[in-house]
């Protein structure tokens, strides 16, 4: 079994969010507002809010941990420097004959376009298919987010198609484009993006 555990790339760390962590992911989560919201899936209806509720995000963050001990999810703070700075998740990992997860990332609006996050899904890449041995991995993008986007470009990533009205965001059942990469991907392009990135 895989334990919570930190990643080094070269100019940043990514490690599993603790609750001590609530007010520096409060402060960019707030500072972000409508930076991330309109990529993300509304909140329930009476569900608290971690922005918040501290005891919210300390719940989310041993959610995270138990995801990490079942091998079901392994989630990610970035920080460079020391500081907090988004978060990049490997969500819906299934095994079986399967073998494939699902990534997803934010970034601080302040630190886009500094090639965080690219850095951060290679690292992320790295633990997936050679520490989990996962087969597969996707990332799908509402097709109007260019930051996204540029982050699947930066890296090469297959795109696998348009999945029309693929995921609730933000009240609205919107379209997504799959990249993805598989393990005889990786396998190719391992030093290329490594040398690239890490």
């Amino acid at each position: 079994m895989i334990v919570n555990t930190s990643l080094l790339g070269r100019r940043i760390l990514l490690r599993p969010l603790r609750p001590e962590d609530f007010w520096a992911w409060q402060e960019v989560r707030r500072r972000n507002l409508d930076w991330l919201t309109k990529w993300e899936p509304r909140r329930p209806d009476g569900a608290p809010d971690p922005v918040v509720d501290r005891s919210a995000f300390a719940l989310r963050c041993h959610a995270r941990d138990r995801e990490w001990q079942s091998g079901t999810g392994y989630g990610f703070g970035v920080f460079v420097g020391g500081s907090f700075c988004g978060e990049i998740n490997l969500n819906a990992v299934q095994r079986g004959p399967f073998q494939s997860a699902y990534l997803g990332y934010w970034i601080d609006e302040e630190q886009a376009g500094r090639g965080y996050t690219p850095e951060g899904v290679v690292i992320v890449l790295r633990f997936a298919f050679e520490e989990l041995k996962l087969h597969r991995v996707q990332i799908s993008i509402v097709p109007r987010n260019d930051s996204s986007l540029r982050v699947v470009e930066k890296l090469g990533l297959r795109n696998e198609g348009t999945a029309l009205r693929y995921l609730e965001i933000n009240g609205v059942w919107e379209d997504h484009v799959r990249f993805a990469i598989t393990a005889e991907e990786w396998a190719e392009r391992r030093a290329e993006l490594v040398e690239a990135w890490l």
